[in-house]
């Protein structure tokens, strides 16, 4: 007889774990609490303009590839995959702008340009870079962080370049580089999971090391489109997806033991395994714990203030990605994170998937992703209308001051998403979108376990779990709970 597991939660990280229990031979159900599949990574349209609501690229494609793999299909038959070059571009506040190309005659020349000194520091960075993304690989992204390193580990631990992956990634950055626009566009990495260049370690910089080595990928009609191509995977191999079926208890039995989950209708289902692909904070009010609130701002990673627009006609071409930097980056991450209040002078990432896809807008028209960070403060009453539109103002303030101005006139769509509209569609705390933040060693490689050693059976998956934020992350932790899954069953 198949065992039979539940997933409660149809996000990236629960669609994943569910095709690869499937494809073990497990009977898997999914309850989903909201009305579609696919959780943060997920799609808005109006009048012909689609929007992808959460991540707008993708890195690492091999963890996409490992996870088709697995289940016996190829990715390429199910989504259409495409590079996106230049990676992105950086506008700054005096005029200064450059693309980042996955060209490297391309991207010396930018560097030269910006520092003659700038190739040999940028390659300095990345020789560091793939011996951090060596080490993470072989011990972080295997599970394996207290794990005794084997002899091969043990040589790149010697290897590790101390003063920056040890200490804090600013100043790791400032020792890298001397521009002050490279500097800039290295310390934006660590926002990548919800995060400050000031208070991440030096270790984060195996994020732009990722990048600028594996590329950028989008894949036409939207990243949803993956999303759906999984929905669509499940259903070949039976999997069951319940939609608007909030799970309120996951139940155990008198040992301790996972028995099932109880939904919002009173609804019972028997388990082997519950896995929970929400946010970790989140735990333990499903098991019917009262352990205070879920999690304390502090330690809350960052959420963000989310415009969708469709426009009336085409801007002129340029980078599918830009990200246009404010005049003073300490001074907003303090307003972020110390401050707790939405910036002044925030900065503003642009993302135009028009120009890579025709299919996301009427012709001639566009549609614009545009994205702030945002303090996760989303329950506490304070993204009435009027801060609202306030936040609204200081974003398209901070676009036409760099050069990149929207008419109100050529608007045909219009969304916005705060973080307390984020926290009650999403359930995050506050809006934050990658559960605690990677302040220090702790919050950034002591991430809540996926496996939750006070209840058997019941396990967790996703971007607030180990190994942490990001698509390909995300799918990593599906991989690893799924074989700690199996690995447990048999022992």
């Amino acid at each position: 007889m198949s065992r039979r597991a539940v997933v409660v939660g149809a996000g990236l990280g629960g669609l994943a774990t569910a095709l690869r229990l499937a494809g073990a031979g497990w009977r898997v159900q999914i309850f989903e609490r909201s009305s579609s599949p696919g959780g943060k990574m997920n799609r808005w349209a109006s009048q012909g303009y689609t929007f992808d609501t959460g991540p707008t690229l993708l890195t690492l494609r091999d963890e996409f590839e490992d996870l088709f793999n697995a289940i016996g299909q190829r990715s390429d038959r199910w989504v259409q995959w495409v590079p996106v070059e230049p990676q992105g571009a950086c506008v700054f506040p005096d005029g200064t702008a450059f693309e980042i190309s996955g060209f490297l005659p391309n991207w010396m020349a930018t560097l030269r340009r910006l520092d003659p000194s700038a190739p040999q520091q940028w390659w300095t960075f990345f020789r560091h870079g793939a011996v951090l993304y060596e080490l993470a690989r072989r011990t972080f992204l295997a599970g394996a962080i207290f794990q005794r390193p084997d002899r091969d580990t043990l040589s790149l631990l010697r290897r590790i370049p101390m003063r920056l992956a040890w200490g804090v990634y600013h100043r790791a950055v400032e020792r890298l580089f001397d521009s002050p626009y490279l500097r800039r566009m290295f310390d934006r990495f660590p926002t990548y999971v919800g995060s400050s260049p000031y208070a991440t370690p030096g270790m984060l910089l195996v994020i732009p090391y990722i990048e600028q080595a594996y590329g950028s990928w989008y894949t036409r009609g939207g990243l949803y489109s993956l999303v759906e191509a999984l929905v669509a995977l499940g259903r070949t191999m039976d999997i069951e997806m319940a939609l608007s079926a909030p799970v309120t208890l996951i139940e155990r039995s008198a040992s301790g033991r996972v028995q099932g989950v109880r939904l919002a209708d009173g609804t019972r289902w028997p388990a082997d395994v519950v896995v929970f692909n929400g946010d970790a904070s989140r735990t333990s009010a499903l098991l019917g714990e009262r352990r205070g609130p879920a999690l304390a701002p502090p330690h809350r990673s960052l959420s963000g203030f989310v415009l969708c627009l469709g426009l009336k006609r085409a801007l002129p071409r340029g980078a599918h990605h830009t990200v246009f930097f404010s005049d003073d980056y300490e001074r907003e991450f303090d307003q972020l994170f110390r401050q707790r209040t939405f910036p002044e002078d925030p900065t503003v990432y642009v993302c135009r998937p028009s120009c890579s896809d025709d299919s996301v807008s009427p012709p001639q028209g566009e549609s614009l992703f545009i994205m702030a960070n945002a303090p996760a403060n989303g329950d506490e009453g304070v993204w009435d209308d009027v801060r609202t539109e306030l936040a609204m103002q200081r974003v398209l303030r901070r676009l036409e001051a760099s050069g990149f101005p929207i008419p109100s006139e050529a608007i045909a769509v219009r969304h916005v998403w705060t973080p307390r509209d984020l926290a009650a569609a999403l359930d995050m705390p506050g809006g934050a979108i990658y559960g605690t933040n990677s302040h220090g060693w702790r919050g950034a490689f002591l991430r809540p376990s996926l496996r939750v050693r006070r209840c058997p059976g019941l396990y967790r998956v996703g971007g607030s779990v180990h190994p942490g934020g990001g698509t390909p992350m995300v799918l990593r932790s599906a991989r690893l709970v799924t074989e700690m899954i199996l690995r447990d069953v048999t022992s």
